[in-house]
């Protein structure tokens, strides 16, 4: 079958695209994902996330050792499965602060000012709560309230009452700055993602085919133009009118340079042809660093002992019967965001309150059960680069996100973890908290929490810039996402973000999507 439109990557991107662009019936539409169908019922049930970071669904990656961290090496999930981050994420919808995208806008970015992507977020969603100038309903995207909090949540907001911080009901509202429960990609306690929201009613369209265990292995050009993609045992498959990668940070930039599109000395030296010298492909690489604080509990507060197969057992029973307790919780569903930096034009830490402890890969458990406050720096000055190891097309990629590079970043970081130890500190939370048993009170310095950071920090999974949009001349893609310097060829990810959006990535990367689509078939 010839297809109008090849897009690489079924995640928070790809399926929103392949669903918009198939409501048109005479277009015809290939999408392609590298992972399985994301058929494990941990893809479906709120707290499957507690395995997401441990392997399920994911590449596998880590980054190179960071030189401005001691060398630590950061476990670094991508997610591998049909809905990409969608399927895996901790389903926190959050879209970031308006100036975010005002700054897009005047940086050159035409058409991505915040009352511009407003009306796509709108669009996206279907709220359960909102219906007003903020938040939308009737869209794919199912966008709920908690339903499963525990007394511990009403216990931090006031502990964040003690040093300052407001409460505010709802984080996603053009004033995010204060502490709150999360809304979630959620539908009737069951997790949301763009597989279920936007492909699965798409699925029944003749101009749509999807499929997976589909690794693309380059982009195939002719005469300046991309006219297809080739894949691991099925050839070439072309593209009538457009390839649009949509592999997320790491995958895109990585799957152009295996094309040949990249920066020159850098694709020589791996011994690829160069077929376009675009230095700034897998540039501009920046990410949320996540330092956290864990306290042991004063007894079962939170959702640890769930983790024992007898308990485990118990949940899912309750879960199956009444959609409700530990199943029925995303594990982080309550934070919030305020400054690190009083400077900042608008809050630059986020915290996310993980309602256990070991809850990701790489981070402690409390033996009598815990909790986990995040704080994350949101506006890292920090670059670093997506670059590969070799020629070969199923090789890891070198993934350098450059951490506190900027040693701005440094001190921005440690004052959010500050920050968070003194909301655990409080009064307001002593009923339910026993002790800070990480960092803990042996860490004072300086230099105790620069060593402190460099053994345990990790990523809030927020990559982004590695295909930045702009109109300068270094620019990988134009407003409209076309890649400059290859006809036929858009970019439609998180890495098109000039500037990473200053809260979790995934809402944000499906209204990139949404006005895509639009841009894409105004042009057609």
């Amino acid at each position: 079958m010839a297809w109008d439109y090849v897009i690489v990557g079924g995640g928070s991107a790809g399926s929103v695209l392949a669903a918009r662009l198939s409501e048109d019936p005479d277009i015809r539409v290939l999408l392609l994902e590298a992972g399985p169908r994301d058929w494990h019922p941990f893809y479906t049930i709120p707290a499957g996330f507690a395995k997401m970071t441990k392997g399920i669904g994911s590449w596998g990656w880590s980054t190179v050792p960071q030189r401005h961290m001691r060398g630590m090496q950061i476990r670094f999930t991508q997610a591998r499965v049909l809905g990409g981050g969608s399927t895996v994420n901790a389903q926190i919808y959050t879209r970031g602060h308006p100036l975010d995208y005002d700054e897009w806008r005047q940086a050159g970015c035409t058409g991505w000012g915040y009352e511009d992507i407003l009306p796509y977020y709108r669009k996206a969603e279907d709220n359960d709560t909102w219906n007003n100038r903020w938040h939308g309903q009737g869209g794919p995207l199912g966008v709920s309230r908690p339903a499963a909090p525990l007394p511990i949540c009403e216990a931090y907001f006031a502990a964040a009452g003690q040093i300052g911080i407001p409460t505010n009901p709802d984080l996603t509202s053009e004033t995010p700055e204060g502490v709150g429960y999360y809304q979630l990609t959620q539908r009737n306690v069951r997790r949301s993602s763009v597989s279920r929201a936007y492909l699965a009613p798409a699925r029944g369209r003749p101009n749509l085919s999807v499929v997976t265990g589909a690794q693309v292995l380059r982009i195939v050009l002719d005469k300046g133009r991309a006219v297809g993609v080739e894949t691991a045992g099925q050839g070439v498959i072309r593209a009538a009118r457009e390839v649009i990668l949509s592999a997320g940070a790491i995958g895109s930039p990585r799957l152009l340079q295996l094309s040949g599109i990249g920066p020159a000395d850098h694709l020589r030296d791996l011994g690829i042809p160069v077929l376009v010298d675009q230095p700034q492909v897998g540039a501009n690489f920046h990410d949320h660093l996540d330092l956290f604080v864990i306290a042991e509990c004063t007894g079962p507060h939170t959702y640890d002992r769930y983790a024992k197969p007898h308990w485990s057992a118990i949940a899912g029973l309750q879960y199956l019967l009444t959609r409700s307790g530990p199943v029925a919780s995303s594990l982080f569903e309550t934070g919030g965001f305020w400054w690190a930096d009083p400077a900042a034009r608008s809050p630059d830490i986020q915290f996310h309150l993980g309602l256990g402890s070991g809850i990701e890969a790489g981070v402690a458990a409390m033996p009598q059960g815990g909790v986990t406050l995040n704080s994350a720096f949101l506006r890292p000055r920090s670059r670093g680069t997506v670059r590969l190891a070799s020629a070969d097309p199923l090789a890891a990629p070198l993934i350098d996100p450059n951490y506190w590079q900027d040693p701005y970043d440094r001190e921005m970081s440690i004052r959010g973890l500050k920050l968070a130890q003194e909301i655990m500190r409080q009064d307001a939370l002593k009923p339910f908290v026993l002790a800070e048993r990480l960092p803990g009170p042996d860490v004072r310095t300086d230099e105790d929490y620069i060593a402190y950071a460099c053994a345990h920090a990790k990523t809030d999974h927020h990559p982004a810039g590695t295909c930045r949009m702009g109109t300068d001349p270094g620019a990988v893609v134009d407003p409209r996402l076309r890649f400059n310097g290859v006809d036929g060829l858009r970019v439609v990810d998180a890495s098109i973000m000039p500037q990473v959006v200053s809260s979790n990535t995934n809402a944000a990367t499906i209204m990139i999507a949404e006005k895509a689509a639009d841009l894409i078939r105004s042009a057609a």
